[in-house]
């Protein structure tokens, strides 16, 4: 194992030979670190936390208490195959979460982007790929293959289908199950979630202007109308489009494993 000098790892913490503990990392009371994990500079580990498996943490994330990061996924298909978990900087991963890495047949990855915060006991199954400034409320629960893209909030105890993807921005109720993809800013709610409308709160925190989101609702009446892809098909021919209706346009006509939630 390699610990950096200015790190600090409690005499009760166990990490196996051939992990890499970085710089001024903390590695608090019963904490477990695997052989194959590798801790960037500042990363806290609180105590009782598990980190195994081919793990990568970036600097100054702080795992918290009782999660499991970086275990074998929940697939029968997996039958011991190495894949991986990518953690980026600055993410809170609070207690009793639970991410695991990759497997073979979804690319053997497993990504968590930038600044995160993964609230408690939500899980984030094999071969997802979370972008930056996610929010994942408590007891949110992504099944395998998800993509989840930058400033996505996802509300407490909602759960996400595999192979789903929730657009930039968009905001996803508490106790409401996403069974398909969902368009960038869009606002799901419902136990059976639906596509209802735009998440304006998101869009003016970001600081859109009102002609910016004018040109988002112009298309969300566009999409309500007959169907969903034709409609974008037609909008997409539109030369002077917003950045932001370009984005949403883009992602419908690009390439997906699942149908799209639409307007009630």
């Amino acid at each position: 194992m390699t610990i950096d000098p200015s790190a600090a790892v409690h005499p009760s913490a166990h990490i196996e030979a051939g992990a890499v503990i970085g710089p001024d990392c903390r590695i608090g009371p019963f904490c477990l670190i695997g052989a194959d994990v590798r801790l960037g500079r500042g990363v806290t580990v609180k105590s009782h936390a598990v980190v195994t498996g081919d793990t990568r943490i970036g600097d100054e994330t702080t795992i918290f208490p009782f999660a499991t990061i970086g275990e074998v996924p929940q697939d029968l298909k997996f039958k011991g195959e190495k894949t991986s978990l990518v953690i980026g900087a600055r993410n809170r991963i609070r207690e009793h979460v639970t991410i695991n890495t990759g497997t073979e047949g979804g690319g053997g990855l497993t990504q968590v982007g930038d600044d995160c915060l993964i609230m408690a006991g939500a899980h984030v199954a094999h071969d997802c790929r979370i972008g930056n400034h996610v929010i994942l409320v408590n007891n949110a629960a992504l099944a395998g293959h998800c993509v989840i893209e930058d400033e996505v909030i996802l509300g407490g105890l909602s759960g996400v289908h595999q192979f789903v993807r929730v657009g930039r921005g968009a905001m996803i109720g508490a106790l409401t199950m996403v069974t398909a993809d969902v368009i960038p800013y869009g606002l799901v709610q419902g136990p059976r979630g639906t596509l209802d409308g735009l998440n304006l709160v998101g869009l003016k925190r970001r600081g859109l202007d009102r002609g910016g989101i004018a040109a988002l609702r112009d298309l969300f009446g566009a999409l309500s109308d007959g169907n969903f892809r034709e409609s974008a098909r037609q909008a997409a021919e539109v030369a002077d489009a917003t950045p932001q209706v370009r984005e949403v346009l883009d992602f419908i006509l690009g390439p997906s494993d699942r149908s799209f939630l639409t307007p009630r």
